[in-house]
């Protein structure tokens, strides 16, 4: 069994990658959708690399420490006298390797959530690196669909004030203030979790109060002016809510930049 346990390995970590992104949308947790193929390819890849070692090891073959392949007897015992004589090099790979069966299998049996609270309220909070300027107009319709980034960008940067008036809808999950107050909170991604940055709206008017946090949910509202455009005193921007609806998180719980 021990001469198979590195080909096991690598066949557990393949499965692990192709259950989250071939079998399902997991992967949407911890990158962006564009890198699926890339994780495909690399599961796949990993679970055919473990099982031609399997056939290969099973051929009575094994490969030593230069990467070449030989039979077992001669990798075990070894040709004559010397120090190394009757070892063996190459029946288990570095025993650090193992450490890789906790993710695996993590993945595998337990995938961990996406980034919620506690990465937000860690999060200084992030403001788009652009001046105070004028926004196209918002389309037509109401309430108008906003992710958190645009709404958040009009409300402290749009000179034309494009959100005066307009009834808004949008998504995210519940954080709370120390003061009482909560915010609808979304995580915003580059290229996968890792860089996660916040940008949150803050929620009042609520008939029901706060949900409980990381709940996610749907608010219909009109925005509140806060402070001057452009500074501090604009950030967080606010919400009146009308509406707010408890959903499921997406399948994609991140913005995109």
């Amino acid at each position: 069994m021990r001469r198979y346990a590195p080909c096991l390995l690598l066949v557990l970590v393949g499965a692990a990658v192709l259950r989250i992104s071939l079998f399902g949308e997991l992967y949407l947790r911890y990158v962006q959708a564009g890198l699926r193929p890339y994780l495909v390819v690399s599961g796949g890849a990993l679970v055919l690399l473990g099982a031609a070692m399997a056939v290969v090891r099973r051929a009575g073959w094994e490969v030593d420490q230069e990467g070449n392949l030989s039979d077992g007897h001669d990798v075990e015992h070894g040709d004559g006298p010397g120090p190394d004589h009757g070892h063996s090099h190459g029946v288990a790979g570095p025993r650090v390797a193992w450490l890789l069966t906790l993710p695996a299998l993590a993945l595998l049996l337990f995938p961990p959530p996406a980034l919620g609270s506690y990465s937000a309220e860690r999060e200084a909070a992030q403001r788009a690196a652009q001046g105070v300027g004028t926004f196209p107009a918002l389309p037509a319709g109401s309430p108008v669909e906003l992710t958190l980034g645009e709404f958040s960008s009009r409300a402290v940067y749009d000179s034309g004030r494009s959100l005066r008036g307009r009834t808004v809808r949008m998504t995210g999950f519940v954080t709370h203030g120390d003061d009482g107050t909560w915010y609808l909170t979304r995580l915003f991604v580059t290229c996968c979790a890792a860089d996660a940055t916040t940008s949150k709206v803050e929620v009042r008017g609520a008939a029901d109060g706060a949900p409980p946090v990381d709940t996610w949910v749907t608010v219909t509202g009109t925005w509140h002016p806060e402070g001057r455009l452009g500074t501090d005193s604009a950030w967080p921007p606010v919400v009146d809510a009308s509406a707010v609806e408890r959903v499921a998180q997406p399948a994609d719980p991140y913005e995109k930049r």
